[in-house]
């Protein structure tokens, strides 16, 4: 028997405490399958040892897996399931440093404002540890996001409850962008005729240069682009909607995504919070400077770094803060209770989560006493605003969405081969002074030039030839295998989709598209087109580059199916095999928050059992192994009756949570592997299964409940103690006995 290598990824928070309970339950159901799964580590912490070995002990060091992965992505064999990893932000990323060095790991510190070549250099090499790090690497091939046939199902016929009227009086709420100045509207792209390396250069107004990034090759028919943020203008953005909230007596908030776009979004975040807080800042410059407070880490890094300060400079500073706010709109809440606003930390409003939450709350969001008030959203990039701006105007009109009735939107989306990975990685830089950034070819002639101003952010960006051509013939296989119409969301007005769209007319003829319905629509159109086909309860494909791929792919599904960690997504890899991603982990803080304070783990873990269906169905394909093929068929009845049952995780303590959530998968999986006729042998090794685990239900479910309602020690948070996790996520001796009998 060919045995057949699942990668299973090690990650962080919720879903990596609830793979210790589902993980040894799919290595007992497979085993002797001819499948095996093997653990691979991409958790921060894990990213982070492995980036700095010279001073660790031999057992502390490990292998660099996220390489190892990447290298595997490229290669036919490759079947991996991904669950959502943290994408850290430096807040995060100091955190986990400082758990490491209190574990003993001699890892150095981040240095925030490295001042000399030493210094710069360790940031750099912390940086493939920041952000959206993980993706670029493992993604090599694009994105097929949709919800699972037995979940879209469900949720129609149990719809979610979180959804919250638009007032029929009318409502406040908004999105704001700027009309100038922003990455939309500085944006140059050309694509490349032939192959070349290139360069981006600083050419200061005073006649000095600097290499800001070097030998960088390039591909013909790439496409290229530059674009800048324009910081006066974006602070003149900022000044002016501080101003219109306090006038017209909503919420203020800022939605960025500081994790993914690891170096223009905190940047971007940190001049809101300067501005907000202009008077206090300005005032105390020199002494925030002195202990090192950044802007761009929010609110909460300047008033802990307070504490650096002689006490009475301490209080007068926090005083001068605290006065700004009667002169400001009311912001944001993070969390109402602890006083934590939209600005205290930039990782805490994610753009993707937090938009479809203010659609699904009726244009409000939670303020100072913890109640839900209209808000002005600020999204400053046109580029991906004004499609939330269009979702919100037809929400006014039409009233809210009905999860019961609502049609979905499912994606294709452009990522391979680190497409348009925007803002996010070492083609992004904040400028030192005026002057104007160039990017150079090999022959010395200038591609693309933006004139900048001091802190201005500038953007280089890539979208490789081979890549859109696969795009664009996935698009047209899925709307052949659904029969619903294909819209790609490309803005000709904008210079990088004007180039994508002759490349889409290019390549659409290579395909057989009779008799579907394909077409390239603005992003506000096509905004406006499938919210109309939503409401009478039709489905529509869009079809986009990667940044709209991340943000519609949480934007309907939580809508439709009250969270985006129930969509399937399947990553066809360029070079064969298949990369299996589990959902998103935006709210994986606060259920681990939850669970060490009161023993519940509320993650659900739908999306990992999703993943596994089309994982092991290509396990089958490449091996004709028909056992294998058995158990991703039963799985899927499995899920199908563990959403029948309504056995999902409860939001409450003393209910039923993740680890209880996993049994009941376990018992429907096993009953469905009993009850089959297809494979004998099968059938006769899960049917004591079944019946154990059917007669031992009651026993089960009040041994996992009494796990709950006390404080759970884990050991550590970014790295927490393997025996204590386990034991903690596997608290029932009976169910234990059964899994393990099996294994």
């Amino acid at each position: 028997m060919t045995t057949t290598k699942i990668i299973w990824t090690k990650v962080d928070e919720a879903p990596a405490l609830a793979s210790y309970a589902l993980l040894p339950i799919v290595r007992a159901y497979t085993k002797g399958s001819g499948v095996e799964f093997e653990m691979r580590d991409i958790s921060l912490a894990g990213r982070i040892v492995a980036s700095f070995p010279e001073k660790l002990t031999a057992a502390q060091k490990r292998p660099d897996h996220l390489a190892e992965l990447g290298e595997l992505t490229k290669r036919p064999e490759a079947n991996i399931i991904k669950l959502p990893n943290v994408s850290a932000s430096v807040p995060q990323l100091r955190a986990a440093i400082k758990e490491l060095q209190e574990k003993g790991y001699d890892i150095p510190d981040y240095p925030e404002e490295p001042k000399t070549d030493a210094e710069r250099a360790l940031q750099q090499r912390f940086a493939k540890c920041l952000g959206s790090a993980v993706n670029p690497v493992l993604r090599e091939g694009n994105a097929d996001r949709r919800p699972a046939a037995a979940v879209k199902k469900f949720a129609q016929k149990n719809p979610h409850k979180m959804m919250k009227p638009w007032p029929a009086s009318g409502s406040k709420a908004r999105v704001a962008y700027m009309s100038e100045g922003d990455f939309y509207g500085t944006e140059t792209s050309l694509t490349l005729e032939k192959p070349t390396e290139v360069k981006i250069v600083f050419f200061g107004a005073d006649g000095k240069t600097v290499v800001l990034k070097e030998k960088l090759a390039l591909l013909a028919g790439e496409v290229i682009d530059s674009a800048v943020m324009r910081v006066a203008a974006l602070r003149k953005f900022y000044a002016e909607q501080i101003e219109a909230a306090k006038r017209d007596g909503v919420l203020l908030s800022l939605h960025l995504k500081a994790t993914m776009m690891k170096i223009s979004d905190p940047i971007m975040f940190g001049h809101c919070v300067s501005v907000f807080y202009k008077d206090a800042l300005d005032k105390h410059a020199e002494a925030l400077k002195s202990v090192g407070a950044s802007v761009n880490n929010g609110l909460a890094d300047i008033l802990a770094k307070l504490d650096r300060l002689p006490a009475a400079k301490k209080a007068e500073i926090q005083a001068d803060i605290a006065a700004v706010y009667a002169n400001r709109p009311a912001l944001a809440m993070v969390d109402s209770r602890n006083g934590i606003t939209n600005l205290h930390v930039p990782n805490d409003v994610i753009v993707d989560a937090s938009m479809p939450n203010v659609i699904r709350d009726g244009g409000k969001m939670w303020n100072k006493d913890d109640q839900l008030q209209d808000c002005v959203a600020m999204v400053p990039d046109r580029c991906y605003a004004t499609i939330y701006a269009e979702i919100m105007e037809n929400a006014k009109r039409n009233g809210q969405f009905d999860p019961a009735t609502m049609g979905d939107v499912s994606n294709v989306g452009l990522m391979a081969q680190k497409a348009e990975e925007y803002g996010s990685h070492d083609k992004t830089f904040e400028v030192p002074a005026a002057g104007a950034v160039r990017i150079v070819d090999a022959a010395g002639a200038t591609l693309l030039e933006q004139t900048v101003a001091a802190g201005d952010i500038f953007r280089m960006c890539q979208a490789k030839d081979a890549p859109i051509q696969n795009w664009v013939g996935l698009a047209v296989a899925r709307a052949r295998a659904t029969g619903s119409p294909a819209i790609f969301w490309l803005d000709e007005r904008r210079a990088h989709d004007a180039e994508i769209i002759k490349k889409v007319k290019k390549y659409l003829p290579a395909h057989h598209t009779s008799g579907l319905d394909i077409r390239i629509m603005q992003p506000v159109e096509a905004m406006r087109f499938s919210l109309e086909r939503i409401r009478r309860g039709e489905n529509t494909i869009s079809v986009t580059g990667n940044v709209l791929r991340d943000y519609l792919t949480d934007l309907f599904p939580i809508l439709e199916l009250g969270t985006s960690a129930r969509m399937l997504s399947i990553v066809r890899l360029m070079n064969g095999g298949g990369l299996f991603e589990t959902g998103a982990g935006g709210s994986a803080p606060k259920h681990v928050q939850q669970f060490l304070k009161e023993g519940h783990l509320r993650w659900d873990s739908l999306g990992e059992y999703c993943a596994l269906v089309p994982s092991l169905e290509l396990a089958a394909e490449a091996t004709g192994n028909e056992k294998v093929k058995l158990l991703a068929a039963t799985l899927e009845q499995a899920i199908a009756a563990y959403l029948e049952a309504g056995k999902l995780p409860s939001r409450k303590v003393n209910e039923i949570d993740n680890r209880g959530a996993t049994f009941y998968l376990a018992l429907y999986w096993a009953q469905a592997l009993a009850a089959q006729t297809g494979d004998a042998a099968m059938r006769a090794r899960f049917a004591p299964v079944a019946k154990a685990l059917a007669e031992s239900e009651a026993t089960i479910a009040r041994e996992l409940l009494a796990a709950q309602g006390r404080p759970v020690d884990l050991g550590g948070y970014y790295l927490p103690d393997d025996v204590r996790a386990e034991r903690e996520m596997r608290p029932s001796p009976t169910f234990n006995a059964v899994i393990d009998a099996l294994a």
